[in-house]
């Protein structure tokens, strides 16, 4: 990545991006909090890409050594992200309700193991139009970005996906097969956990007296 870009990226970062995840934090927190029949929405957050972390990505190559994004300025979908992470597995749907509801969706993604032999990632994501709602007044909505990426996710899916990144997902980490066995057997603990909650939720809201 050329100088010229990550400088162009840094200004950026810090004069537009900071300040619309801050304001899309807040409108997806009122959404998510005032809506009728609400999900067990344990956080909401909102982030703006780190300039190590678009540096990174638009750096990516495909397998002939060309540039994977020609225009990481513009094609890079992320610069804006969001995550809402839910108690229940059953949240995640009433979630999703939700986000369609409010706002207007370019792609929708159910991110699972590709066999039922498999365990991995979980988790929905979302690639949305940015509501003009979330570029404060002092910002060029041209200059803003047109997408963001949304991630829905229960807290189990959450935390293996946060603790298993460093050590077996970074570009540079290449993990033996016992690690990768590991961290298998560590995403399959965390999809029992959220069945055995699951079913602990149902077995008591079918018991509680109405």
């Amino acid at each position: 990545m050329n100088e010229a870009l990550l400088t162009e990226y840094e200004a950026r970062y810090r004069n537009i991006l900071v300040p619309i995840a801050r304001a899309l934090e807040l409108l997806l927190v009122d959404h998510c909090t005032t809506a009728p029949a609400l999900p067990h929405i344990d956080r909401i957050a909102a982030r703006a890409k780190r300039p190590d972390s678009f540096a990174s990505k638009a750096a990516k190559q495909n397998d002939d050594g060309t540039l994977y994004y020609e225009h990481p300025l513009i094609e890079i979908q992320d610069q804006v992200a969001a995550r809402i992470i839910v108690f229940y597995t059953d949240d995640v749907e009433p979630t999703c309700a939700l986000i369609r509801r409010y706002f207007t969706y370019a792609e929708l993604q159910t991110k699972e193991p590709k066999s039922e032999w498999e365990f991995g990632y979980f988790g929905r994501h979302f690639i949305l139009t940015l509501p003009a709602d979330a570029v404060p007044a002092q910002i060029d909505r041209e200059a803003a970005p047109p997408l963001f990426e949304l991630q829905v996710r229960t807290l189990f899916q959450h935390a293996w996906s946060e603790a298993s990144h460093d050590p077996i997902y970074k570009p540079h980490v290449h993990p033996t097969a016992e690690q990768k066995r590991l961290c298998a057997f560590a995403s399959a603990q965390a999809w029992g956990a959220d069945r055995a909650f699951f079913q602990l939720r149902r077995n008591r809201t079918a018991t509680d007296p109405e």
